[in-house]
């Protein structure tokens, strides 16, 4: 039976982001419960980095993040704009107002503005914000260099690989899968996504309401066209969202429906209020509906991811509850947790990040 240093749970973007960086410093097996890494959450994102997604409290992540992504040549320029109605003249001075001092890049823009951003745009959007430093992500190419690095550094990948068991033996945790292959590792990693309170309770820790809520995306053909350069559009009051995708649109309503831990599908509801949403923004005609699909996106009960060591459960580390921000914010995210785990110091990445916010400590 083969010892590890660290047993990472979950080969999507969390998993394998922090293996990357642990690899190099520790023996390391990831285990993923699919026949292939990032299976849910990470392969059904709709791929953007944006500098205000999750609210003040990530904007950190999100903007340590960035010079990594951006020299690794994972963003392309999309650029967002944040609309309101006449009505919503509050909520867009409030956005200012909280994203004001966290160093993003906004500004307020009139109706001119908008509608030169925003062709076809119906005459009830009148104002906006706008945020230019909003990019496309290649999650494919983020997952797969991530996949790479831990692998080049001599970490294992197991797949089809469900965790079904763990005990304390002394120092160690035996990992025992579904199909019965056994496994020793001194810190388990809790990475599980959607499945990290169940991975929790088989470890004997307290779950800490970390709960999937499921968003659904559509793929429509508009007429006109979307341009390349159309930027992602976003409600103030966060109904819904939609960006172009290779002469196609991308649209969600924005929904956050609660869902046990599951392989997600979009419900024809969620589909019907997001082109209704839509319907009511712009002037286009939608052609066809080409594509639909559901994901998972876990937060904890606060909304800010969980980093760190369980408080009672010796040896089990979380890198959980990380929402719909999770690959955006994976560069820092895995650092950080990096130098948590194995004690090491902080660098020019995480100096700004207060772990204290991501602890699961706080829960009590």
């Amino acid at each position: 039976m083969s010892t590890y240093d660290i047993a990472v749970v979950g080969a999507g973007i969390a998993g394998a982001s922090l293996a990357a960086e642990l690899a190099p410093h520790a023996r390391v097996l990831v285990l993923e419960a699919e026949d292939r890494p990032g299976y849910h959450s990470t392969g059904r994102s709709a791929a953007f980095w944006e500098e205000c997604y999750g609210g003040p409290e990530i904007v950190p992540l999100t903007l340590a993040s960035g010079p990594y992504l951006r020299r690794g040549g994972f963003l392309a320029e999309r650029g967002a704009l944040y609309i309101g109605r006449d009505g919503d003249t509050a909520e867009l001075d409030g956005f200012m107002d909280r994203f004001g001092p966290t160093g993003v890049t906004i500004e307020r823009v009139d109706r001119a503005g908008l509608a030169a951003r925003l062709p076809g745009v119906r005459p009830d959007w009148t104002g906006a914000i706008w945020e230019p430093a909003c990019a496309d992500i290649d999650v494919a190419g983020l997952h797969a260099h991530y996949l790479k690095a831990m692998v080049a550094h001599g970490a294992e990948l197991v797949v089809r690989a469900q965790v079904a068991a763990l005990s304390r033996e002394g120092d160690l945790w035996r990992i025992e899968t579904g199909r019965g292959e056994q496994f020793l590792a001194r810190t388990v990693v809790n990475a599980a996504g959607a499945w990290a309170d169940q991975l929790a309770e088989i470890a004997g820790a307290r779950a800490l309401g970390i709960q999937p809520l499921r968003r659904t995306v559509v793929q429509l053909r508009v007429d006109p066209a979307p341009s390349a350069d159309l930027p992602l559009v976003l409600d103030i009051a966060g109904s819904f969202y939609f960006k172009p995708e290779s002469g196609r649109l991308w649209l969600s309503p924005h929904d956050e429906e609660p869902s046990p831990p599951c392989d997600a599908a979009p419900e024809e509801l969620a589909v019907a209020e997001a082109i209704d949403r839509l319907q009511h923004v712009v002037d286009w005609r939608i052609e066809a509906v080409e594509h639909k699909w559901a994901g998972l996106r876990s937060f904890a009960p606060d909304r800010c991811p969980v980093y760190g060591f369980d408080p009672e459960v010796e040896g089990f580390f979380w890198f959980a509850g990380q929402g719909g921000y999770g690959i955006q914010t994976s560069p820092a995210a895995a650092r950080l947790a990096r130098q948590l785990l194995l004690g090491h110091p902080r660098d020019a990445m995480t100096e700004g990040l207060d772990p204290r916010l991501y602890d699961p400590a706080r829960f009590g």
